[in-house]
């Protein structure tokens, strides 16, 4: 199984730059350090802290957004959208992000349909 990770707009970082672990245990988006990096799979990460870091380390799939940090309704569609951060929630262990404010309305009008289709469209992009 491949890894498909949305970068920031320089093609650099995952979750432009925000802290990957924060979202779970800080219960935040929570932009991280320049300087607390991580690669993972050929994917930079950074981190607010050097135990965010080593959290994440231990179990990146953990931590890994759903759908590869694209727009969980995009995906429902098949299409692939840029995100905006604070769209972020935690759904079913994973950290979901959508397009918009407006788009995460949509996606969350019938969110149980939208999620079985962004997993079904996402299992067919990465397998």
């Amino acid at each position: 199984m491949k890894t498909l990770l949305n970068t920031d707009s320089l093609g650099k970082y995952v979750l432009q730059g925000y802290d990957a672990v924060a979202f779970h245990t800080e219960k935040k988006a929570l932009k991280a350090n320049p300087y607390i990096a991580a690669d993972y799979e050929g994917y930079n990460f950074l981190f607010a802290s050097e135990e965010n870091k080593s959290v994440f380390l231990q179990n990146p799939q953990k931590y890994l957004p759903a759908f590869g940090g694209y727009c969980a309704y995009g995906i429902s569609l098949g299409v692939y959208f840029p995100v905006e951060m604070e769209t972020w929630e935690i759904i079913e262990g994973k950290l979901m992000l959508n397009y918009s404010k407006d788009i995460q309305k949509l996606f969350h009008e019938n969110s149980e349909e939208n999620l079985a289709k962004a997993k079904a469209n996402w299992d067919k992009t990465i397998s």
